[in-house]
């Protein structure tokens, strides 16, 4: 599972498989709070993040995390319910609660702040934490903060200026992509207060005035002082930064939060972020019609298929993965193939995330139809479909093609029949059948999808009966065309 992570990330859980955080959110639940109602979001890494669309609630969970502290990084600067959940003109909030499971050292403490009616209460029994937030305001071009404007003046002295030393430089250097000579946060004479980050690259100074806006993100964020033990809350952590960026970025809180034990928690809409950290770390958050979602470990392919409708498909369909995903198309192509572009098939990573997203399609909370597929080595599950096979796909094709001594395959990719019968019972003696397609594409030198592809429209036709089929095609034609009577 952790094999696609990079160096850093695989440290990083390492280090928290061995219990080296004695500070940690475990868990959090919100009760009448922008339309949550008691939904439990665990935080099981050190580096979690939230995806959802905008408004399905991922600053609320930030906001509620910060509140559940008593903020010991500035005496000046606390965070409380009542700040990120006023009342307005508009709303009232009342019978409101945050709960927590909070882990300090050896032991767990649980722990809420309520608003029963007018004022909120709790707050003087919060546990203490150093917490960093910073929120979109951090994206704010330079001169559109507050007070900025009046530093852009020529006649100005320089007050002063932290300067980055040589780790901080070579981080900055190493997320952007640039070799800085130097970086530091400057301040003038006439307000010390606001600091403007500044740059330097080959012999040129440029201020922040001038700079790219993923360069002033970025060096304010390595200007900040992250305590040890801290808890830090990053909105949308991609904003500005082009993909590399954004991966080495998370590769670089991976090494803060390793060194200085600090939790993260972020939002993000990006496959990259994603993909950087392992699923367990990844939580979907969304709004049904029965209320908020919140599902853990998912794939970063289900997590975006959710926030985009581009091809307005009629159904979801959601598979454990590629191989799974590809096996049914074929099982469609070749006995109903028209349904095909009225379908969305994504992937959900695992079969525990596969039987919750079956529970959610029992208890109806998804806003458009949606099938669950487990692979055909799962038990029965509550909202959820077995595909054919009474395996896994690949073990299922992958015997059931040896028995027949591998016919139809190598012309389909065009290959030659030794090589590919040589190296498709060489992958099987493998012990994780999650590998045995791409040994075969690693050595015949075809893709593992067109390889695998050519192998499932074999086995649908030579070994899936049509009992068989014809119950997947009717599973997604009454998904399609519901009885209006049932």
């Amino acid at each position: 599972m952790f094999a696609a992570l990079s160096r850093e990330m695989r440290l990083l859980s390492q280090a928290w498989d061995r219990g080296d955080f004695p500070k940690h959110l475990e868990w959090i639940e919100l009760y009448n709070i922008r339309g949550w109602s008691g939904q439990r979001v665990d935080f099981n890494f050190p580096i979690t993040a939230i995806v959802g669309e905008n408004g399905a609630g991922k600053s609320t969970l930030m906001q509620a995390a910060a509140a559940i502290y008593e903020n010991s990084a500035e005496p000046d600067h606390h965070f409380f319910a009542s700040d990120f959940f006023p009342d307005t003109p508009w709303e009232s909030i009342s019978s409101a609660t945050i709960r927590a499971l909070i882990k300090e050292g050896q032991n767990t403490h649980e722990t809420s702040v309520r608003k029963p009616s007018t004022r909120w209460r709790g707050n003087e029994e919060r546990k203490s934490r150093k917490i960093r937030y910073l929120d979109l305001k951090r994206i704010l071009p330079i001169t559109s903060r507050t007070g900025y404007g009046r530093l852009a003046k020529s006649n100005l002295g320089i007050g002063g200026n932290i300067n980055f030393d040589e780790a901080k430089i070579e981080r900055l250097s190493r997320i952007i992509g640039r070799d800085y000579n130097a970086a530091q946060q400057s301040y003038t004479s006439f307000d010390p207060a606001r600091h403007v980050p500044v740059l330097e690259v080959g012999g040129v100074k440029y201020s922040g005035f001038h700079q790219g806006a993923g360069e002033t993100t970025i060096s304010e964020l390595l200007a900040m002082n992250i305590p040890d033990y801290s808890l830090v809350l990053i909105d949308e952590i991609e904003t500005s930064l082009h993909p590399r960026a954004q991966r080495r970025l998370m590769r670089d809180l991976a090494k803060i939060a390793r060194e200085k034990k600090v939790q993260f928690i972020i939002t993000t809409h990006s496959p990259y972020v994603l993909e950087e950290i392992p699923p367990h770390a990844r939580i979907f958050v969304a709004r049904s019609d029965s209320g908020k979602i919140a599902v853990a470990g998912v794939s970063s392919e289900f997590a975006l298929s959710k926030m985009d409708e581009e091809n307005h498909p009629e159904i979801d369909v959601y598979l454990e993965d590629v191989r799974a995903k590809i096996f049914l198309e074929e099982i469609l192509a070749e006995h109903r193939k028209e349904v095909l572009p009225r379908i969305s098939l994504g992937t959900f990573g695992s079969a525990s995330v596969g039987k919750s997203l079956g529970m959610m399609v029992e208890q109806g909370r998804f806003r458009r139809p949606t099938l669950v597929y487990l692979d055909g080595d799962q038990m029965e599950s509550v909202g959820c479909h077995i595909l054919p096979g009474e395996d896994n796909p690949e073990t299922c094709v992958f015997n059931a093609l040896r028995d027949l001594r591998w016919p139809d395959i190598a012309v389909a990719i065009n290959r030659s029949h030794s090589d590919f019968v040589e190296y498709a019972e060489d992958a099987m003696t493998q012990p994780d059948h999650h590998l045995w397609v791409k040994n075969i594409a690693d050595r015949i030198y075809v893709g593992g999808d067109e390889i695998w592809r050519a192998m499932c429209r074999t086995w649908v036709k030579r070994v899936l009966s049509p009992e068989l089929a014809m119950e997947i095609v009717n599973s997604v034609e009454e998904c399609l065309n519901p009885d209006p009577g049932r």
